[in-house]
């Protein structure tokens, strides 16, 4: 489906399992109750706060950023958002290029609905196969790196609407799959919060969502210089204990994660930019070119201007083919 009046290359394109039609208002589409994809490229656009559905939120070519109850989520293509449904929001898009927004939306119910024919016995699901599953399913509202649970279907189901021939029942069926395993990845989440080392669960689920109100805080402010200070104010702890606590959860220090999530942002743009390479190692928050370039061969095995070289050569396998160019140019991992 397209909107009347709008050039080809700014339309949003708009899918539905079931046949729906819409307009475009203010920046928001406006769709009767359905399980949709929109699926649009900017690089300038801002929604104004609204509720939405429950939705899963992906960006790639760049970032979009959301505002949730005072908290900014930046989306890029290394992660994706979930929202619950009724979250009032806005959103911007600021980018040199064009950004590829590509939202999942489900519509009220569905959520119970796969998850009651999951934990239900076969016998009550062939006697009540309609029945209402009373309280709602509530998702954890944060960035969620791509995983190997969700994010393979989230990449087909881009793949295939991107050639524009999804049609309404294929879609729903993909849904079903979405949502089946999102509810694999909230149960994962369920027994990550059960390992932390804290004696209520109450407490447990509460330091879990301070800790992952960090990291997004982190992941949406990775080209602005901040400290410690800073992150544990925003995860209401005091600095030793966030971090401390931060380590034991993901494994890594705090700054540990801003230096890799850095670096892979600026291997990201040494293949979609022109930038220079002090250009990159400022805007993604390192001071010294010095130590960029010095940490970027430590990581990936070879020099920034090296890897845009081999990356950009069509003759050369993909960019992310990094064992590959480690192997050809001998280089030191």
């Amino acid at each position: 489906m397209l909107i009347p009046g709008l050039p080809d290359h700014t339309q949003p394109r708009v899918y539905t399992d079931t046949p729906r039609s819409y307009r475009l208002i203010d920046g928001l589409i406006e769709l009767e109750p359905c399980n949709s994809v929109i699926h649009f490229r900017s690089s300038e656009f801002h929604s104004k706060r609204h509720a939405g559905p429950l939705s899963i939120r992906c960006a790639f070519n760049g970032q979009r950023t959301y505002s949730v109850q005072q908290t900014d989520f930046a989306v890029s293509d290394g992660c994706y958002l979930v929202l619950n449904e009724g979250q009032v929001f806005s959103s911007h898009i600021r980018s040199e290029t064009e950004v590829e927004s590509f939202n999942i939306n489900f519509r009220p119910g569905f959520a119970e609905e796969v998850l009651r024919s999951l934990i239900t016995s076969a016998d009550h699901l062939l006697d009540a196969p309609n029945e209402d599953c009373g309280q709602p399913v509530l998702f954890f509202e944060q960035l969620y790196p791509h995983d190997s649970i969700l994010s393979p279907d989230l990449i087909k189901l881009r793949i295939t609407v991107s050639q524009e021939w999804a049609t309404h029942t294929w879609l729903e069926e993909r849904c079903h799959d979405l949502l089946e395993k999102l509810l694999q990845v909230h149960r994962s989440i369920g027994r990550e919060i059960e390992s932390l080392p804290l004696a209520r669960g109450t407490t447990r689920r509460e330091l879990y969502y301070r800790l992952h109100r960090a990291r997004d805080f982190m992941e949406s402010n990775l080209r602005q210089p901040i400290s410690i200070a800073q992150i544990a104010e925003v995860a209401c702890l005091s600095p030793h204990y966030f971090l401390r606590m931060f380590k034991q959860t993901f494994q890594e220090t705090p700054h540990q994660y801003l230096t890799r999530r850095r670096l892979e942002t600026a291997k990201s743009l040494l293949v979609k930019t022109d930038c220079s390479i002090t250009q990159i190692c400022l805007s993604v928050g390192f001071e010294s070119l010095g130590s960029f370039s010095w940490l970027f061969r430590r990581r990936f095995g070879v020099s920034p201007e090296m890897y845009r070289k081999h990356a950009r050569n069509p003759l050369h396998p993909r960019p992310c083919d990094l064992d590959w160019i480690r192997n050809a140019l001998k280089s030191p991992s």
